[in-house]
This record gives C-alpha cells, sequence and structure tokens, in this order.
C-alpha cells in the first residue's frame, strides 16, 4: 500500500487551501452586486479591501523572496487584481468624503507601509534573515485580520442580526485556517500554523453567533445612522504564505 508523505500531504492542503482562499476572495462579490444595485456604498467602508490588498501584496512579497512558490504567487496575484477591482467599483459609487478617505488609506497601507517594509527588509537584512523578517510581518498582520471580524461580532450581538456576517464566509473562513493549519503544522512553518489557530477558532465563534440570531431582524432596522458597516467577507484568510520545499 503505498504511503503519502509528509510533502504530499502538505502539498494537498496547500491547494486545498488556495481554492478556499480564491473562495475568500470572491465572497465580496454580492456586497458589490448590492451597492450596484443601489448605486451608493451607503454604510459599508473601504478598509477591508485596503486592507485585503496591502495583505496580498505582503504575501506576494513574502512568496517572491523564497524560491519554488509559485502557487503562493498565483493566488496572491488573483488577490491583488480582485480587491483593485473592489477598490474601483467602491470608488465609483462612493461619496466625495468617502473617495477622499479611501485614497487616504491606500496612500498609507498600499504605498506607505508597503513601501517601508521592503526598502527596510532590502536595505538591512539579507537571504534567509530577510525571509525571516517578512515572514514574521505576514504572520503578526495576519491576527491583525483575524481580529478584525470582532467589530461585526460585536454589532450582530447588540443589533441582533446577522444580516451583515454571512454564514457560508464564516465557514470557509475557518475551512480555510484549517487547511493553512496543518499545512504550516506539517511543514513546521509557525508563521502558517499559529495565525490560522485564531482564524479557525474565530471562524466558529461567528458561525455559533449566526445560529444565535439567525433569525431576528435585519441589522438595517436597528442600526443608527452614525454606525458604518464593515464588510466581513472582505476580511479574508491571509495565512496564505509558505515555506516550500
Amino acid at each position: 500500500m503505498a504511503v503519502i508523505s509528509a510533502s504530499h500531504l502538505a502539498s494537498v492542503f496547500g491547494i486545498l487551501g488556495n481554492i478556499l482562499s480564491f473562495l475568500v476572495f470572491l465572497a465580496p462579490l454580492p456586497t458589490f452586486y448590492k451597492i450596484y444595485k443601489r448605486k451608493s456604498t451607503e454604510r459599508f467602508q473601504s478598509i477591508p479591501y485596503a486592507v485585503a490588498l496591502f495583505s496580498a501584496m505582503l504575501t506576494f512579497y513574502y512568496a517572491f523572496l523564497k524560491t519554488n512558490a509559485m502557487l503562493l504567487i498565483t493566488i496572491n496575484s488573483i488577490g491583488m487584481v480582485i480587491e483593485c477591482t473592489y477598490l474601483v467599483f467602491f470608488m465609483i459609487y462612493a461619496t466625495k468624503e468617502a473617495k477622499i478617505y479611501t485614497t487616504k488609506l491606500l496612500i498609507f497601507f498600499n504605498v506607505g507601509a508597503y513601501g517601508f517594509v521592503m526598502l527596510f527588509t532590502l536595505l538591512f537584512s539579507h537571504g534567509d534573515q530577510r525571509v525571516e523578517i517578512v515572514g514574521w510581518i505576514c504572520a503578526v498582520f495576519s491576527v491583525c485580520v483575524f481580529v478584525a471580524p470582532l467589530s461585526i461580532m460585536r454589532l450582530v450581538i447588540k443589533t441582533r442580526s446577522v444580516e451583515y456576517m454571512p454564514f457560508l464566509l464564516s465557514f470557509f473562513l475557518a475551512l480555510s485556517a484549517v487547511m493553512w493549519f496543518f499545512y504550516g503544522f506539517i511543514k513546521k512553518d509557525y508563521f502558517i500554523a499559529t495565525p490560522n489557530i485564531l482564524g479557525f477558532s474565530f471562524g466558529i465563534a461567528q458561525m455559533i453567533l449566526y445560529i444565535i440570531y439567525k433569525d431576528k431582524k435585519k441589522a438595517a432596522d436597528q442600526l443608527p445612522e452614525s454606525i458604518t458597516v464593515i464588510d466581513l467577507s472582505a476580511l479574508e484568510m491571509q495565512g496564505e504564505f509558505q515555506h516550500d520545499e
């Protein structure tokens, strides 16, 4: 009987992780269909898409520094294109104030912060040290992305509505985190495994909240005008950086 090696098993989890990550990248499509139909971004914010683009850019840079990481480069290239498309679409229907705010976000995250990371690592580190530094940055940022849905969970509890927290998204986020955790665990890559423990935990918590509040009325009936909505579907799982064979 054939025995599956650890390397092959890690590849299986990595491929499944890529497929699920791609689905999560596409998750905001219903949000943008709603924006298109209403010709307005309403209470939705652009920060999740700017953050998601920044995360994909960081992961792409990490993969570029490594060898044999073409699969990772591919998924994050796709992610960057998708997030840029979302941002352009958002800008079309956003108010003047929202457009200015989004521009500031992009300058801060995707030009300033990303440029600083690249410049710092290129000037002050070399070889494996550079890869490790970028890996740590990606891991820390992944934790921040996983923690971000806490605001949505708080909104669900406050409004007793799951309108802005789709069950399928929470399910795929949790499942994707499982795939990347086992990938990192098998390859002894804690840059991957550790953040995805948190990702899985929050995914389960979101599904539990959904079950509790799924039959309640829509949040739109209870949200004050001052409340803006952060689209949970934009906070995709970003534990895709990897140490390849």
